[in-house]
């Protein structure tokens, strides 16, 4: 395999290895405007271009750089197909909710072609059709179930029992006329438009805590206060929780990717077998020449074990199915995921009218992320928009809702309770350079990193949340939470929350 991974750039995403990087001021003093954004993703970005469409204007911030997160990490399906999910959806909204959750993601895909065709934004658009694919009995019963969804809720559809890459598939269901694109030379020409209409946008910033009031505040890491009529939270995590639970009625899980070059081509469409673990394969193009994503083997963040046996799955996936000439790009990428599978957009709570939260998308955050940006803009201008009921964080809560909230929490538990009773089996010695893991030092359990020189970057392994122990993640160098899924880096600083304090560094760094 030395051969094949000639070229590989582990610490980047194929989107931010073939884009440009901004530089945006941090914040250094109180400011004011009418609408205040946290996060620089694809959410808060379509967000920030909805309200100026609107004639508010809008300071943007983020944590560390804009795109450089969840969005610079996906792999950019703008389609309503979103798994095998409306089947189970008719049974848990019904029909007449279900039709509008499809027009909702059909109407934010529109949106999404519309601006690119009005403000001619090179971004690779391309229309492809979505495949849903398994090689199982019991995918076909899962299929056909699909199938009679699509037919009652009008989507366009068709029904295959082969395709051109894998003669073994028992059938596809395919969503006709969707799409994919690049995601950051998009949201680069939204961003060049958002300056041009003289949104103020900031990086290196982390919104900390609100000062609820009819004008609420933003109040940063730094101390300032950013004042405005509106807040909306755009953050992958909401990084304020108002007494909303969100750590109690969402979770976070990871999934991994890898570019390659193939021996064989893709044929034109999206694929998504069905069938555990999952993966996913799409076309994308690097200085004109055509590269395959191969996505999948999510888990838990914080619960998957050793990441590179994922990314060794893809890869086996993908020179089984199609051929590798060389593996170019790996990545990971987190999104977070709501109880009963329907993202959270609205008011952060009900008695927060002018705080706006938009969280839980599922990956599927292309089309949901125009949803939003529609949906609490018509919230702000109290406009009437007949999505609000289906997304809204305060809907009311159903059998079904009970049982997974009990069985996330009792997860939680679980892993609170091993997570205090293991002990590791490694001293800092087992590091090879480059390394992280839970090591026995000082007759003491810690987390543990040794660098490419050799130095030690040691830190408690307690997350500062709510106390479960953190696990290495060895393919983003991350401390991750399996309980809630915060995040930190290899100096205990929080990447995600909803931690708000750096892990303890109990132990010299040496």
């Amino acid at each position: 395999m030395e051969q094949e991974h000639k070229g590989m750039d582990q610490a980047k995403s194929l989107w931010l290895a073939n884009n440009k990087k901004y530089s945006f001021p941090s914040v250094s003093e109180d400011l004011t405007a009418d609408v205040i954004i946290v996060g620089g993703g694809i959410t808060g970005i379509a967000t920030a271009f909805d309200m100026t469409e609107r004639g508010f204007e809008v300071i943007l911030i983020d944590a560390d750089q804009v795109l450089q997160g969840t969005t610079g990490h996906t792999t950019a399906k703008v389609t309503s197909q979103h798994d095998v999910y409306y089947h189970e959806l008719i049974q848990q909204i019904g029909m007449s909710k279900a039709r509008l959750y499809v027009e909702a993601n059909e109407k934010a895909k529109e949106l999404i072609q519309a601006r690119v065709k009005e403000h001619q934004i090179d971004c690779q658009l391309e229309i492809r059709d979505a495949y849903l694919y398994t090689k199982e009995d019991s995918g076909v019963n899962k299929l056909k179930k699909e199938l009679d969804a699509y037919k009652q809720l009008g989507i366009d559809r068709e029904w295959k029992t082969e395709l051109p890459f894998d003669r073994d598939i028992k059938a596809a269901l395919v969503m006709t006329q969707q799409a994919q694109f690049h995601p950051l030379h998009y949201l680069d020409a939204l961003i060049e438009l958002l300056i041009e209409r003289g949104v103020r946008i900031y990086e290196q910033t982390t919104a900390v805590d609100v000062k609820e009031g009819n004008r609420p505040a933003v109040i940063t890491k730094s101390g300032h206060h950013l004042t405005g009529r509106y807040i909306i939270s755009c953050s992958h995590f909401p990084f304020y929780d108002g007494k909303g639970l969100y750590f109690t009625r969402i979770h976070p899980e990871q999934s991994y990717v890898v570019a390659v070059k193939t021996k064989q081509p893709l044929p034109d469409g999206m694929y998504l077998g069905i069938d555990q673990p999952a993966h996913s394969l799409r076309t994308a193009e690097i200085n004109g020449e055509e590269v395959v994503l191969i996505g999948g083997e999510g888990h838990k963040t914080g619960q998957g074990g050793n990441e590179a046996a994922h990314y060794e799955a893809l890869e086996k996936f993908g020179q089984d199915t199609l051929g590798i000439q060389e593996i170019l790009y790996r990545w990971s990428t987190h999104d977070m995921v709501t109880m009963d599978q329907i993202p959270y957009i609205g008011h952060l709570t009900k008695n927060n009218p002018n705080i706006f939260v938009a969280t839980g998308f599922r990956k599927w955050g292309m089309t949901t992320s125009h949803v939003a940006a529609t949906l609490i803009g018509d919230l702000i201008e109290r406009k009437s928009n007949p999505y609000e009921s289906i997304y809204t964080p305060s809907r009311l809560i159903s059998d079904s809702f009970v049982k997974d909230f009990i069985k996330e929490n009792t997860n939680v538990a679980a892993k609170l309770i091993s997570g205090k009773l293991d002990r590791p089996d490694q001293s800092i010695d087992d590091l090879k350079p480059g390394e992280g893991g839970i090591v026995s030092y000082d007759h003491k359990k810690c987390g543990a990193f040794k660098s490419e020189d050799g130095s030690l970057f040691l830190v408690d392994t307690t997350c500062t949340h709510l106390g479960c122990e953190v696990a290495w993640n060895n393919s983003d160098r991350t401390w991750d939470c399996p309980c809630h899924g915060s995040r930190f880096s290899i100096t205990g600083e929080v990447v995600e929350g909803p931690a708000k304090k750096p892990l303890k560094r109990s132990y010299k760094e040496q």
